[in-house]
């Protein structure tokens, strides 16, 4: 009996300390248009303090109108109890709708799938997200040299337009199996550190896509990280989400 008193004991206790982490739920209307999305609070959030700021932009899959399932991959790290505590931030994650997604790219038939042209206007979604974090970065609350940047797939994609349109915007940025064109490089190469993430046998989305933002990125006088994951496909971001450098390298950065 004392023992199970004991153990009964140790389990309220360890209930106790555990803090539900849900996202809120939001939505950003402006001119009659509208994106949902999701933000992540501190731990015991105070509007008279300065906090930083993540932006998190989800794969081709997680679109929708449910404005959940763009933490279908992110909920383990981003929603996981160590990180919460350790890497304090205001995180975005917003959602595309179905017909839409956050990159301008086009489709073709040729061995890398997707063409990025150099001077296409936003997709509706990504000038919605722009808009949005425009109004962020302006709040009282966030520091504006602590802005971070992270996507996965069509994300990524999203996340290097992102980065022409807005070069001043971000801290740091984690892109994972994306692309963009090379061009874009110059606006950004020399204002933001990046880490670009891809698997070496993607089928999706072709490696090379990375790896020619890398080179443009240094052509243009930056010092971009680069992994690629020996015999992954294109699902890499587990191996990123599982790398316990992603948060550690993409907090490390603060903007002069």
């Amino acid at each position: 009996m004392r023992q199970y008193f004991l153990t009964t004991i140790i389990l309220i206790v360890f209930s106790c300390n555990q803090v539900e982490i849900n996202p809120e739920y939001r939505t950003f209307n402006i001119a009659e248009q509208f994106l949902n999305y999701r933000i992540l609070y501190p731990k015991n959030f105070d509007n008279s303090k300065i906090y930083p700021l993540t932006l998190f932009l989800h794969g081709i899959s997680e679109r929708g109108d449910d404005n959940n399932l763009q933490l279908k991959y992110v909920d383990k790290v981003f929603l996981n109890q160590n990180n919460y505590n350790n890497y304090e931030s205001i995180v975005i994650f917003p959602q595309a709708p179905i017909e839409d997604n956050w990159s301008s790219r086009l489709l073709t038939k040729n061995k890398i799938r997707q063409v990025f042209p150099e001077n296409e206007n936003p997709t509706k979604s990504l000038q919605l997200v722009i808009k949005l974090m425009d109004s962020l970065v302006n709040e009282d609350f966030i520091d504006n040299k602590r802005v971070y940047l992270s996507g996965l797939s069509n994300g990524a994609m999203g996340s290097f337009e992102l980065l022409k349109n807005r070069p001043n915007m971000f801290a740091s940025a984690v892109l994972i199996c994306g692309g963009g064109n090379p061009e874009w490089a110059k606006y950004f190469a020399k204002t933001t550190p990046i880490w670009v993430a891809h698997g070496s046998d993607d089928d999706v989305v072709h490696p090379e896509l990375s790896i020619n933002m890398v080179k443009a990125i240094i052509k243009h006088g930056g010092s971009p990280k680069l992994t690629l994951y020996e015999n992954v496909n294109h699902e890499s971001w587990f191996n990123v989400f599982n790398d316990p450098n992603y948060l550690k390298w993409m907090f490390s950065f603060t903007k002069n």
